[in-house]
């Protein structure tokens, strides 16, 4: 990896560890569908400008903006609200421990709905190990029902961002589209469509302090634009096998900007389980090699490009 490469790669890995940190920022002085519609204003101001220099056209009008609007819900207003709201109820820290489950729903649900990937016995056990891991972070046995509750629409943020990497497979990837156009198109349908539903949604008078403007700022221009271009370039430096790897470092960043910034605490049950998600996923994806007398009867399982924008 080159000194350039490097320096990208470290950049997204802190762009994307730090989001949960001011998600939770920005929570105290709007609520989740002020956030969201904040961040993906800048979002959007910032990817427009960064395609404008670099000449990439947004796909023409037609067809295809319906699926935008598909990929739209589940990768940016679905996964954002429920974040967002999420960090009412969990610590940033457990935030980003969380979405380290990223990963491990996404090669489950190509697994599942897409015929042509196989489900071979090391990815299997894998998944099993992974998904173990989240057990463990959840912590049943001391966790009250608010703090489920937060959790719970963590998970399911990173849920609706497998489905959205699925989706896109199967109905975008196919038409050939540039990766900023594409990031940029969903951009302005997500706008338009949490523009229509933040009136319904609870609001209140903002309460705009210096930091709460300086995370809706970071997480629209750094965490929605900035990270799209990184993690992109990276794709075509290195290949999606090896920035993929980011994945790893998120939840180092997430644990440490909160534990810095917000004073959050970990728990001995989040380390052990971000570690066992991390080893599960790293088996999933063959990054663990298995002793030879196995690999006849492990299926050849290719590694799965992670679209990410874990926020």
């Amino acid at each position: 990896m080159s000194r350039i490469s490097l320096i990208r790669f470290v950049s997204l890995g802190l762009i994307w560890g730090t989001s949960y940190t001011f998600i939770k920022l920005a929570d105290g002085g709007l609520t989740p569908s002020q956030v969201v519609l904040g961040r993906l204003l800048v979002g959007m101001v910032t990817l427009l400008v960064i395609i404008r220099i670099g000449r990439v056209r947004l796909p023409a009008f037609g067809r295809v903006w319906a699926h935008f609007c598909v990929t739209a819900v589940l990768g940016m207003v679905a996964p954002f609200l429920l974040l967002a709201w999420s960090e009412q109820y969990a610590s940033a820290a457990m935030a980003g421990v969380l979405i380290a489950s990223l990963p491990l729903c996404t090669l489950a649900a190509v697994t599942v709905l897409l015929p042509a990937e196989r489900a071979g016995l090391q990815k299997i056990g894998g998944l099993l190990t992974g998904f173990a891991g989240v057990a463990v972070i959840f912590a049943p046995w001391q966790s009250h029902i608010g703090s489920l509750g937060g959790q719970f629409a963590v998970l399911g943020a990173a849920a609706c961002y497998a489905m959205q990497t699925v989706y896109i497979r199967k109905f975008l990837s196919p038409r050939g589209i540039p990766a900023l156009a594409l990031a940029a198109a969903q951009l302005m349908v997500a706008v338009v469509l949490q523009a229509v539903i933040t009136p319904a949604l609870p609001w209140h008078a903002p309460h705009m302090t210096w930091k709460v403007i300086v995370s809706v700022l970071a997480l629209g221009a750094l965490g929605s634009a900035v990270a799209y271009t990184l993690y992109f370039r990276l794709i075509a430096d290195l290949g999606a096998t090896t920035a993929s790897t980011v994945n790893y470092l998120v939840p180092v960043v997430a644990i440490t900007a909160s534990v810095v910034l917000l004073s959050d605490t970990v728990t001995w049950n989040m380390l052990c389980g971000v570690a066992l998600v991390l080893v599960g996923l790293a088996f999933a994806e063959r990054r663990i090699p298995v002793p030879r007398i196995h690999r006849r009867v492990v299926s050849a399982d290719a590694a799965i490009q992670r679209e990410e924008s874990p926020v």
